[in-house]
Parts: C-alpha cells; structure tokens; sequence
C-alpha cells in the first residue's frame, strides 16, 4: 500500500553500486606526509606523543623515504629541529640548515618526490615565537624580511615548494617577491591561510621542540570563533600569489575548508594536525574505537568538504590501507 508513496535511496547502497555512486573518494596521491628531520647520525627516535612518527637524521631519513615512495607517496613537509637557535632564528635560513641539508639529501635521491618546506621561525627562535620579537610582541614587519630569506634558502637547496606557516600579514607576497627576484618564478607557495590558535597542536610543538617561553600565539594566529576572518585571510593570500591554500586544523574546522573552496574554488589543504592524530591513536589504543575505519571516515570528511590534498601523519597508515582494498 506504501509502494507509490516511498522514495528509495537505499536501492543504490547495496553491493557494488555504493562504489559506483559513491561522491567522494580517498587516494594516496591526496596525501602529504610531515617528517622532523634533526642533526647527528644514527638517530631514529619515535615521539612520544605521536606514535610512528620519529626525528630522522639526514643519514637515516632516506630510510623512511624508501617507505614511503614504496606506498606511492608522492609528497613531503619538512619540519627542522635545529642544533642552536638564537632571537632572530637565524639558523633558519642558513645554507648548511637543517632543512637545507635535508633538502639536498632528499633530492640527490629522489628527485621526482615533491619535497615542501614549512617556513616559519618558532623551532629556530630561542624565544618559540613565529617572528622578531621586541617588548615581549611579535612584529610583523621586521619578520617579513627573515622569512623570505628562509624561503629562498629552502628552494635554492631543492626544495619544490615552501610553505609560509607563520601567520605574518603580506608574507607570501613578500615570499613571491623574493622567489622571483632569485629566479624562482616556477616555485609554488602553499600557504597557511586559515591557520588557528588552536589547542591541537601540543604533540606538534613537542616533536619540533617550538612551544613559546611565554605568552601564546593569538596576536597571530585566529581566532577560533571566526569563519569570515578565514575567507579575507584565504583572499589576500590568493591576491599575494599564493598557489594553495590551507586551513589549519582540519577536523575541527571543516566548515572553513567548506567556505573557502565555495568561494574560491581554489586548491585547498588540509593539514590533519598533531592533536587529531593523537587522539585517535590513543584511542585505538585502549580498544574504543577501530583506528583504520575512524581515520579513513576522517579523511573522507575532509575531501567531502572540499580538500584538495591533506597532510597527515596517518599519510602511510592510509597508503597502507588503500593498498589493500
């Protein structure tokens, strides 16, 4: 009695046909993978709060790159965990860095791997700031100048793309001044547009050793209570040169990437930060929840949302998991 009056939707979730109607899907070419590259040799060691994930030395990091071209990862972020640092982070743009080395290295061995360097002076700071510090502010201006040297310095020794993080207004047009001038006109900038000061971040600042000594970072970072803010910061970056754009966390913040992308129809990362993994890892740990299907269900969130490409540090985890379906 109820056959002309009932709609059915369900037809299409049996079997096979939900691969074929399916809206949003998860590849590996998605996926970008951070990894925190630190000096000495003979160094592997796992960090704590982010289980799987280690400070590689540049004699061992090929190790895991091997890994990680092996899955079909096609694209890393360097982080750099320096040996010193002083008030202006200068280790940060210097020719035998960190990172520098790290992107020589990478690149003698894999040229065809996609290596993107995050830019930002908190781990090279020794006050954990983003920027110049004077009368316990940041300034924004004074920083403009240290970060394009820092950018510059990652493409000059291989990187394929720089990622400003810091948060400096007018930072990736003054990025994209610099990589011109140097010739760099080619390189790409994926910026942190939407970047939050959000309380996800603690295992990130442990791995790279980057907490500030005092105070926080909200006079940079935004506020979590604003969506309209993400869309003027995701256009002035747009405006400025940039070639993607980021919003940072994830998870939490999946009607930002929603606004952005519908705005814009822009390229949009999403970085699937410290915390979230964290989170999850614990929990699947104690046995609450079913790590593989909670992850997978995350990053389908982020795709359906409107990410373009996500950094995780499930990023082999998912390879993984995709090669096995």
């Amino acid at each position: 009695m109820f056959s002309e009056l009932i709609k059915r939707p369900r037809r299409l979730r049996n079997d096979n046909l939900r691969d074929l109607v399916r809206e949003t899907g998860l590849s590996i070419e998605d996926l970008i993978y951070p990894l925190f590259v630190v000096n000495g040799e003979n160094i592997k060691e796992e960090i704590p709060s982010m289980p799987g994930n280690y400070h590689w030395s540049l004699d061992l990091v090929v190790e895991e790159i091997d890994r990680l071209v092996e899955l079909g990862i096609k694209a890393v972020i360097l982080f750099g965990v320096p040996e010193s640092k002083d008030e202006r982070g200068s280790t940060a743009w210097a020719e035998d860095g960190i990172v520098q080395r790290a992107c020589r290295r990478i690149k003698e061995e894999y040229s065809d791997l996609l290596v993107i360097t995050d830019v930002c002076l908190c781990q090279y700071t020794d006050h954990g700031h983003c920027g110049v510090l004077e009368d316990g502010r940041v300034k924004n201006d004074p920083t403009l100048e240290l970060l394009t040297k820092v950018a510059v310095s990652h493409v000059e020794a291989g990187a394929d793309m720089v990622a400003p993080s810091d948060m400096m207004d007018g930072r990736v047009g003054a990025i994209r001044q610099a990589l011109d001038d140097s010739g760099f006109n080619n390189t790409p900038i994926m910026a942190y547009s939407a970047k939050y000061a959000s309380s996800f971040y603690g295992p990130f600042r442990d791995a790279a050793h980057s907490a500030p000594d005092e105070g926080d970072r909200c006079s940079y970072q935004m506020d979590p209570g604003n969506s309209r803010e993400a869309v003027k910061e995701a256009a002035l970056d747009i405006e400025e040169g940039a070639d993607i754009v980021m919003v940072k966390p994830a998870l939490s913040y999946l009607d930002i990437i929603q606004k952005i992308k519908e705005e814009f129809n822009y390229p949009v990362a999403a970085y699937n930060v410290s915390g979230e993994f964290s989170l999850v890892k614990a929990a699947a740990e104690k046995g609450w929840v079913n790590e593989q299907e909670v992850v997978l269900e995350m990053m389908l969130s982020m795709k359906r949302a409107g990410a373009d490409l996500i950094l995780t540090y499930f990023a082999k985890d998912i390879a993984c998991w995709l090669k096995e379906k």
